[in-house]
């Protein structure tokens, strides 16, 4: 039992540096706080989350070794994620600006999305990233034994689910508090540029990712 306890604190350790790095996850759970509000915003962390779960599962059943040696598969992955990156970028410069809210205590865009397109804009985001792919497959290879059950392992992706929800649960929360909103719908439509911009160059450089 001690032995499971330390490969997890181990994934941990790791884990916990590449939850707060920004990325393409990050980016989307601002934006998603920003113009459409904090339902928004968490239940496409739980998309997230859910798709981090995918990634473990393939990875603990092998599939995961089949992608990162195989180079058509890897591109296919590769470009699939670039290319939703991209959509997600001309759709932010394309939008109109974020509204600011009226004397509330919370902000309450008007546009809404429906809970599942935030899920699942969550869930294809993380899921079509080929780096997760290489990263839980050296992750799991350098510190889980390959004598832990897959059960334990199972476990260990819940763990780290859990712990990439709340990180992203907690920027909801941080922005769609109303000093901190406000202050990213005074840029108007300078937001949705910049947000567009930063989808589009994450796009490029998934795009330029190398399988090693």
């Amino acid at each position: 039992m001690s032995q499971y306890f330390y490969e997890l604190l181990g994934l941990m350790a790791v884990f916990s540096i590449m939850i707060v790095s920004p990325g393409a996850d990050f980016a989307l759970v601002v934006r998603q706080s920003i113009v459409y509000g904090r339902r928004s915003a968490i239940i496409t962390s739980f998309g997230i989350g859910a798709s981090l779960l995918f990634h473990i599962s393939y990875t603990v059943l092998g599939l995961g070794l089949i992608v990162s040696k195989s180079l058509y598969l890897f591109s296919m992955l590769k470009w699939a994620g670039a290319a939703y990156l991209f959509y997600l970028g001309v759709k932010a410069l394309r939008a109109p600006a974020p509204e600011a809210p009226a004397g509330v205590a919370e902000s309450k865009p008007t546009r809404q999305l429906s809970g599942l397109r935030c899920f699942l804009m969550g869930f294809v985001t993380n899921a079509l990233n080929p780096k997760a792919v290489l990263f839980f497959l050296s992750l799991f290879s350098a510190l889980v034994s390959h004598e832990t059950p897959i059960l334990v392992q199972a476990g260990y992706g819940v763990v780290m689910s859990t712990a990439l929800i709340s990180w992203f649960i907690a920027v909801s929360v941080f922005f769609t508090m109303q000093s901190v909103r406000d202050r990213f719908v005074a840029w108007g439509r300078w937001f949705n540029r910049v947000t567009g911009v930063v989808f589009i160059g994450l796009g490029v450089k998934l795009a330029t990712q190398q399988a090693s």
